[in-house]
């Protein structure tokens, strides 16, 4: 992954989304019969989803039912077989569209950093606003100082990845999405790589991101912080979303057997 790659592909929402703003008459996304395959293996199969403006939708299944390969098809970071994406009111998936403008509106959060090593934390947030933007060194610096200030990290801003830990990376990581002001935030499994004891201050930033209006898909695995923080719960298995509904009614009154018995092994887990 190079510079150029992370200017464009790096998304985000400002400080500046402090309050909720009305409501656009579009919904924030549109998938509309999505197939997508690699090779003979089929991973997402007639996927339907819409997720209006400050929703947040939480993606949960087990490994392999195709959530983070949604969240990339949704990013244009991997072709899809069939079917449409709408931004909006606009088919990102349609001919011709400029894929790095479309990224642009739409930041993406992996379980690894990709931070760049040779590059302080404010180096990392401030790059994809000047390249991608166009926004003058000041102007991306001080608004990269808000927003690791809002976020805890103002005294991070000249430390190099090496020297922080994976959840404050995670945090960095975050903020890097964040200082494109998208409308629409992307989570990957954004815990998967952490030690429990770090898991915590990573999610209170999806928490607060939350609060302030921000419009999210986020996969994850961690089911208490789904049941909190989503406006809706998705359940995908085998590349489908097999049932859907709010927190309540998926974890605690689930209608499909599949999804019982995904849950049922997650409380045996301890993990709800």
């Amino acid at each position: 992954m190079n510079e150029q790659t992370v200017a464009a592909d790096t998304v985000v929402a400002g400080s500046a989304n402090a309050g909720v703003p009305a409501a656009s008459t579009s919904p924030a996304l549109e998938v509309a019969g999505l197939w997508k395959s690699f090779g003979d293996l089929q991973v997402l199969r007639g996927i339907d989803l819409t997720v209006a403006e400050h929703e947040v939708v939480c993606l949960i299944g087990s490994s392999g039912s195709g959530k983070s390969t949604l969240l990339r098809c949704i990013n244009l970071l991997e072709p899809i077989d069939a079917g449409r994406i709408i931004v909006e009111g606009n088919e990102i998936t349609a001919p011709g569209v400029n894929v790095n403008r479309i990224r642009r509106r739409i930041g993406i959060v992996f379980q690894s950093f990709n931070l760049f090593p040779h590059m302080s934390v404010l180096s990392n947030v401030t790059l994809a606003p000047r390249k991608a933007l166009g926004m003058s060194k000041v102007q991306a610096a001080a608004e990269a100082t808000a927003l690791l200030e809002r976020f805890g990290l103002a005294d991070k801003r000249n430390e190099y990845p090496d020297r922080l830990s994976g959840g404050q990376q995670q945090r960095v990581a975050i903020v890097r999405a964040l200082a494109m002001k998208p409308d629409l935030l992307l989570l990957d499994e954004i815990t998967s790589a952490l030690d429990p004891e770090l898991v915590a201050e990573v999610l209170n930033v999806i928490r607060e991101l939350g609060r302030g209006g921000m419009t999210m898909v986020i996969a994850t695995h961690e089911m208490g912080f789904a049941r909190d923080i989503a406006s809706r719960v998705c359940f995908l298995d085998q590349g489908t979303i097999l049932e859907q509904g709010s927190p309540s009614d998926i974890f605690s009154r689930p209608r499909e057997a599949r999804t019982q018995q995904f849950l049922q092994r997650i409380i045996e887990a301890g993990r709800l």
